[in-house]
Parts: structure tokens; sequence; C-alpha cells
């Protein structure tokens, strides 16, 4: 199959959640993307690192008062990632249902 491939990077269920929650705000703290996945500070900061290795997504580092914070934004690549991601699965789902819709051959 020609076309969008899927990108190994944020195929894993829980990236693809990871990198989907980034895609629709400017930048969320850490805390809030754990809540969201349902997963470990340790699981985030693995996926997290792989994923700024990739770089598809940013880390900033900073305070809230006296406590440190770390904010997580999807970079226009990762963004361009995702998209490019979901057509290669929507590619897979639209050509699944060209088979479906073939009549049997004798």
């Amino acid at each position: 199959m020609s076309g969008p491939r899927v990108d190994e990077v944020i195929h894993h269920p829980t990236r693809l959640a990871l990198v989907g929650f980034l895609s629709g705000c400017h930048e969320a703290e850490f805390g809030a993307v754990r809540d969201y996945c349902g997963i470990s500070d340790a699981s985030v900061s693995r996926i997290v690192s792989a994923l700024e290795e990739a770089g598809y997504v940013k880390v900033r580092k900073g305070y809230v008062g006296k406590r440190p914070r770390t904010w997580l934004a999807l970079t226009p690549a990762g963004r361009t990632a995702l998209a490019d991601h979901l057509a290669a699965l929507q590619a897979i789902v639209d050509s699944a249902a060209r088979a479906a819709a073939q009549p049997p051959q004798a």
C-alpha cells in the first residue's frame, strides 16, 4: 500500500493519546497530560523523552510560585507527524471499506 505511512514513533496508543491531547492546546502542564492519559509520571517522562528526541514535543520548565512545573507542547513537526499518521490510519480504513464493498470473486 502506498501513500501515507503509520508513524512508528506515535503509533503506540498511549503515545498517540498524548500527542492527540497536545494537538488540542498551545501547551499543557505535565500533570494535566498525565491525568488525561491515565499513566504514571515515569511513563509520561519516558514517552515525552522519546517524542522530544523525535522532534515532536517541546518541553519547557519553569516555576509557578516556588513550585517547579513542566509544560509540554507539540512542535510543528509533531503536528505534521500526527496529521500524516491519522491520514495513514484513514487510508487503511478506506481500503478495508473498499475491499468489503467488492463482490466476492468466483
